[in-house]
């Protein structure tokens, strides 16, 4: 047997199942990383809410999803579940596993860039009569965002290779795939070289459409303030 066999390469860079696995870690790790910015920024919320209860079940939620592995996790919801009477499907198990297991680092993150915003701009915000909600929606979460962005983006590629361990609960992403051609012509040199290839595709164009947003996004800050500025300058020269 070849070392390497470029024909079979080329056969699976295109394979129907190779394709298929790669559209699922696509969607998987959207999905998942959306749900998991939803619930990290409800529970960030909760933590800065200045009461005992909420700090411990903040730092406690952050410390028990970071510190329990996310294979175990899986393997958890998926296999000892039932023995309690819950039952979930596959996919069901590698969506709730793969959110919960990525929302303590977006709660850590929403946290420290909410932390990060002045102090004084809350206060000024009450002293001229704005409501908490409002304060936090048009002045407070704008800037956190603008700071949030760059490495809630980095979660992503995280959460790609993440979703490769949801292989070991049977879903088919494109690990598994890939595993399930070499089964059947034993070639994994070439199968796991054309999965690395996808993997990397898939980190690369998601790094080009981050880098693009941010620079758009600071471009928008700068315009924005420039806009504030503009017309203080014409106030302070009167």
């Amino acid at each position: 047997m070849t070392v390497w066999d470029w024909s079979v390469f080329f056969h699976n860079l295109v394979h129907p199942a190779i394709l298929s696995g790669l559209w699922t870690t696509i969607w998987l790790t959207l999905l998942t990383l959306v749900l998991a910015i939803v619930l990290g920024t409800i529970v960030a919320l909760i933590g800065r809410i200045d009461t005992f209860v909420t700090r411990a079940f903040y730092q406690g939620y952050v410390a028990f999803f970071r510190a329990t592995p996310l294979l175990v996790q899986l393997v958890f919801l998926y296999s000892a579940l039932p023995q309690m009477g819950v039952r979930l499907s596959v996919v069901e198990a590698a969506i709730i596993g793969l959110m919960l297991s990525e929302s303590p680092y977006v709660a850590e993150i929403v946290r420290s860039s909410l932390s990060a915003v002045p102090v004084a701009q809350w206060e000024a915000s009450k002293a001229i009569g704005m409501r908490p909600f409002t304060i936090m929606r048009w002045i407070i979460f704008p800037q956190a965002l603008r700071i949030a962005v760059p490495p809630l983006g980095n979660e992503f590629v995280r959460q790609l290779k993440n979703t490769s361990l949801v292989s070991v609960i049977s879903m088919t992403e494109l690990f598994r795939a890939t595993d399930n051609l070499t089964q059947s012509n034993f070639r994994v040199l070439e199968a796991l070289t054309v999965a690395t290839i996808y993997y990397l595709a898939a980190t690369a164009i998601w790094t080009l459409l981050q880098n693009a947003f941010e620079r758009r996004n600071s471009r928008w800050f700068a315009d924005a303030r420039s806009g504030v500025a503009q017309p203080l300058a014409k106030n302070a020269e009167a």
